[in-house]
């Protein structure tokens, strides 16, 4: 086709449709990441999940569009738009109730997401693989050949379109339900267009009908209570759904519906999470505190642990965090101000240390999604990089969201076994005295140590921290068997397959501050919100998790 006749070129209503559904099942297929992400996680297989139902039900549409091709007319395609619109409505509506439901059946963690996106995407991408062959029964090109080609050209330029407008326009700009309205309104529009100009009252009563349930689907959802609490602020971000909510006096970032950080509004300064006292316990490793220059987080959350470090101690501390909306959010609503002594790098934590020539006393990486670290971040080569941008007597803690043993451990025994493998020695914390999933800290020197609890136990009397370590000191893990799992590295990493293991079973973030609860039968794939308990030992007989004793035991 000349520049002439590019220029003079006017698609036909079919063709229009065509686009029309290339942009709107691409950009639903984006969304559909971000709509699954907060039950289900971001792994691989969740994301395998929505590209197989996606190309399976636009095959099966293309399949049936094509048998019933004869039929094909305008009038019909704007049913199938409305059609779709209608079902767009009631992923709006009914989203959140649908993936409970959908998450509850018993499957193999690995498949867990499957029916869910089923349910949400399959219907409607199945409707909009009618369109394409219905549009090459209608179109005006001679031949076969050249009606598919165009035809089909026309749909993935649409896609084009859909997938680089959903993922860099509207979900950085607009929320879920906005999104999926704006999506509804195309295609309502476009099968009005397809009327045209003849206005017949049937389709323009369904189109005006299909257009108000949009409206009250995204006007009213679902529920109107949190029982999380106050809904300070919430967006979606390039990378995650951001969302702080005060509960009485406390302050939590949830992203993609996990809990990453709280604040207590009347003391600030309080640890809200255990998990957090234990990024001190390098502090206790290095040869003298006052001799620490620079510190470095990887991932900030809503930074808890670079402001303690700022507050108790003479260091610098950088921060990578990758999603510019985090930060923005810890500086909004947690107190974060950045200083000559706290500078906020927005960088993958594993560029940032291949690039920068600082070498650090402390390195402590904190970057996670819902219950899954970056896979770059879990590598031999990761952890060998750290080593290096290490000083001397420098130590490097990692929080890995693990069982302590046997099942749901394979996850930390197989990070434990990395660690270990580009550092001279090592060490690891249990948070929790129930043995379920938990945030463990492996921590790991650059020098050749072979600390004891005593010895640990000693610095922290004679060491002035502003934080007493001694009850954490007492939650030392022995080494872990690893002989059944792999060194993760950039060649071989199956991190999903050995977080698999921790479907089923209960998150238990320690809270401190409070009287423990006995954790309830739960899946982490299941709740949007995860209990908390807290360290004492436990009094009661769990049911999803076996309680251990206070003092270190092997396991």
């Amino acid at each position: 086709m000349s520049m002439r006749q590019l220029t003079a070129y006017r698609p036909t209503k079919p063709e229009g449709a065509v686009f029309v559904s290339g942009v709107t099942s691409m950009g639903l297929e984006i969304l559909a990441g971000r709509i699954i992400a907060p039950q289900f996680g971001s792994s691989i297989y969740t994301w395998g999940s929505i590209i197989t139902v996606f190309l399976a039900a636009l095959s099966l549409g293309y399949w049936q569009g094509g048998k019933r091709a004869e039929t094909a007319s305008n009038r019909r395609m704007s049913w199938i738009m409305l059609g779709t619109a209608g079902y767009v409505a009631i992923v709006i509506y009914a989203s959140d109730q649908l993936l409970l439901s959908a998450s509850a059946m018993p499957l193999p963690a690995r498949y867990a997401s499957l029916p869910a996106v089923l349910v949400l995407f399959g219907p409607p991408t199945y409707l909009l693989g009618f369109i394409s062959p219905y549009a090459a029964e209608l179109s005006q090109k001679e031949g076969i050949g050249e009606a598919s080609g165009h035809v089909y050209a026309l749909g993935t330029i649409g896609s084009i379109v859909g997938a680089g407008a959903t993922t860099y326009f509207l979900i950085p700009t607009l929320g879920i339900d906005m999104i999926g309205l704006l999506f509804g309104f195309i295609l309502v529009g476009t099968a009005f267009a397809l009327t045209l100009p003849t206005l017949m009252p049937q389709p323009a009563a369904a189109s005006v009908a299909i257009a108000l349930l949009l409206v009250v689907a995204a006007g009213i959802g679902p529920v109107a209570f949190d029982h999380r609490g106050d809904v300070v602020y919430q967006t979606q971000t390039a990378y995650q759904e951001l969302e702080v909510i005060d509960d009485g006096d406390e302050r939590t970032l949830y992203l993609d519906g996990a809990r990453h950080s709280a604040m207590d509004l009347e003391e600030p300064d309080r640890h809200v999470f255990e998990y957090t006292r234990y990024f001190h316990i390098p502090m206790l490793m290095v040869e003298d505190p006052a001799e620490v220059e620079n510190v470095l987080f990887i991932g900030g959350g809503g930074y808890t642990g670079p402001k303690d470090y700022e507050r108790k101690y003479d260091v610098n501390v950088d921060v990578a965090e990758l999603d510019p909306e985090v930060t923005r959010a810890a500086k909004d609503h947690f107190r974060l101000e950045e200083s000559e002594n706290l500078t906020v790098h927005t960088e993958d934590g594993r560029r940032f240390l291949r690039d920068t020539d600082r070498t650090y006393d402390v390195i402590v990486l904190d970057a996670y999604q819902k219950d899954q670290v970056p896979i770059h971040l879990t590598q031999l080569e990761f952890m060998e990089l750290a080593e290096q941008r290490l000083t001397d007597d420098g130590v490097f803690l990692a929080n890995v969201i693990s069982a302590p043993s046997g099942a749901g451990s394979d996850f930390y025994r197989a990070q434990y076994k990395t660690i270990d493998e580009a550092f001279p020695s090592t060490y690891s914390y249990r948070t929790s005295n129930w043995n379920s999933v938990q945030n463990i800290e492996v921590v790991a020197t650059k020098a050749d140590t072979d600390f004891t609890e005593a010895e640990l136990a000693e610095r922290n009397e004679n060491r002035d921290l502003g934080i007493d370590l001694s009850d954490e000191i007492d939650t030392t893990l022995s080494e872990p068997t690893t002989d059944d799992v792999p060194v993760l590295t950039e060649d071989h990493a199956p991190v999903e397959n050995l977080q698999a293991s921790t479907i089923g079973q209960k998150y238990v973030i320690e809270q401190t501050g409070e009287e423990e609860t006995q954790p309830e039968p739960a899946s982490i794939t299941i709740e949007r919100e995860l209990p908390a308990v807290v360290r004492p030992t436990p009094a009661l007989e769990a049911v999803t998790a076996t309680p251990v004793p206070s003092d270190p035991v092997a396991i």
